[in-house]
Formats: structure tokens, sequence, C-alpha cells
């Protein structure tokens, strides 16, 4: 069983920890420090610890010195974390253990299908990609068949809906036996997939609330759900709207987006804070910024236009 162990969160003066999970693929840009903003405010809102996590499990997309960067770029707009920095990459062990838990309990099960093998499978059937998904067919459920040999490893997931409450969007279903299906907990590279790790060291790092982009939404559910099969408590959630370019899409890593600009942090600040809605702040440096911005975000985000979106409910607390 995965336990929940962090010697430093004592000193924290709240019981909020909040964290800023990013990968290191590339330095930071727009849409990144959206996310950031929001998850930094809502920290120093609650009075509450921020802790920085570097997703670096995929190891073909780190580039060398991107983690760095990114540090620095936290420091270079007052970003300041809490404890020491966490690299996945360090701790292949405890998402073994977590594995392990759930082999033992029979959740898990060897899987030799390949991804060309589940699209074509969701296109015969559905005719397209629901929601973007794949939904596994269950091919290998019962067993590998004969002369597969196992390329990943699933989840077994049960029947029924996943409910969970979004601070920003509100009470959230989703049925991820239909939806996803069984999914991968250990690619075929061999690589951890990323729902069993975020699970694993969200809780070892004492994460009680996730502030991220609308782009992780869909996972939440499974996220839950595999939090329940460990044994693990769950986090508050709030996902904020994506910023996208000139044609609708989300800015990424993978699409070329620009590094910040932290020649004017203010301006990289002030960008971000209207993104996400709000009117600009009159101020003059970085510092001047967090102390006009964590109250206003203390009074609700009902006073964000998020660019028209109609949320239906946002607690602040």
């Amino acid at each position: 069983m995965v336990t929940v162990c962090c010697t430093d969160l004592l000193q924290v003066q709240s019981s909020y920890i909040g964290r800023f999970a990013p990968s290191p693929s590339g330095p930071l840009h727009a849409g990144s420090a959206v996310a950031a903003l929001a998850s930094y405010l809502d920290a120093k809102a609650h009075h509450g610890g921020w802790r920085v996590r570097m997703e670096d499990l995929d190891i073909p997309r780190n580039v060398p010195g991107a983690d760095r960067v990114i540090l620095q770029q936290l420091k270079a707009l007052g970003m300041q974390w809490d404890g020491e920095v966490l690299y996945q990459s360090r701790r292949l062990h405890r998402y073994q253990q977590a594995f392990d838990t759930l082999l033992s309990l029979n959740l898990v099960y060897p899987c030799g299908c390949t991804r060309r093998e589940i699209a074509d499978s969701v296109l015969r059937t559905q005719g397209h990609f629901p929601d973007g998904e794949r939904p596994y067919p269950g091919t290998c459920r019962s067993g590998l068949p004969k002369g597969r040999q196992a390329l990943s490893w699933r989840l077994r997931v049960a029947q029924g809906q996943v409910v969970f409450n979004d601070r920003w969007l509100g009470p959230m279903t989703q049925n991820v036996s239909q939806m996803v299906g069984d999914f991968v907990l250990r690619r075929a590279d061999g690589i951890w997939a990323y729902q069993l790790a975020v699970v694993v060291d969200d809780a070892e790092q004492g994460v009680t609330h996730v502030v991220r982009g609308e782009d992780l939404f869909s996972s939440t559910a499974r996220q839950v759900m595999l939090g329940e099969m460990l044994g693990l408590a769950r986090p508050e959630y709030l996902h904020v709207p994506l910023v996208t370019d000139n044609a609708g899409q989300k800015l990424s890593k993978q699409n070329g987006a620009a590094a910040l600009d932290l020649s004017d942090p203010l301006g990289v600040l002030t960008r971000a804070w209207v993104a996400l809605g709000f009117d600009p702040l009159p101020v003059e440096d970085v510092r001047s910024f967090w102390a006009a911005a964590i109250p206003v975000w203390v009074q609700g985000l009902s006073r964000a236009n998020l660019h028209g979106i109609n949320h239906r409910f946002y607690d602040p607390q």
C-alpha cells in the first residue's frame, strides 16, 4: 500500500498543499504560465504550501536542462515552492509498489494489443473517437489471446459512474468503463503511465488541492478511481480554461509554443492573469502583483469572465 509521508508538512501553516507539475520537455510557455499562476494563487489564498514536481517519466521527450530553466522561470515570476523539487524519474520503485498492490488484488492484467489495433476497433464499432478517447474494447481482459505477448499492463475498470466535484465546473460524473475502458498503467516501452504516477505522487506529497489546466479534466475520473483502489485520500480539483492560439489549438510544447519572455516578468504575469478573465491590476512590479492578485483570488473566481465560459459553480473555499 502507498503511504503518505512527508517530513516537512508540519512546517506549513495550513492543511492546504498545492502543486505545479510541469514536464521538462521544454521551457514554460504562456499556457503553462496560466496553470502555474492559478495553482500558486490558490495555494497562497489558502495560506498553504505549494510544491513543484517534475513529471519526467517520458524520458525520450525530456530536454536536457529544461528542468533548471523551468525552476528559473518560476523564480523570476516570484513563485517560490516549498520543500525539495520531486522528480518522478527517481521514484520508479514507488510506482512499482503501487502496481504490485493492484496486482495482488487482481486489478491489473497484461495486454497484447497495439495502439493501431485499438484505434481500428473503436472506429469499426463507433465510427469516431468519443471525446478524443480510444475506449479499450477489453480484448485481453480474460487473458492474452493465443500467440500474443504482453505489451502493456491495464487497470481492470469497474462498471458505473465516477462522481467528483470540480471547484470551478461543479459536480461531475464520468463512466470510465464506457468512455475509456481499462486504461494503461505501464506502457509497452516500460514507462509508468501518467495516471498511476500522478496519483501516487499527489498522495505522497500530501497534495490536498489540484489546480491545473482543463486539458487534464478528462483524466480526473480515472485518477479518482485509481486513488480509491489504492486507499488514498482524494484531493479537491479545480480546472482552469486553456490558452489557445489563433487557430483555437491549445498552446503546448508539442505545438511549438514560444518560451516565456522573462525580460518582462510582470508582463508575463499580467497576460496570464488576463487570460484567466481578470481585469489588469494597477501594479508596477512582480511583488506588488502578488500582493494585489491574491486578495482578488480570495474573493472568488466569479470576478473572472473566463472568456465567456459559463461555469456552473465555484467554491473559493
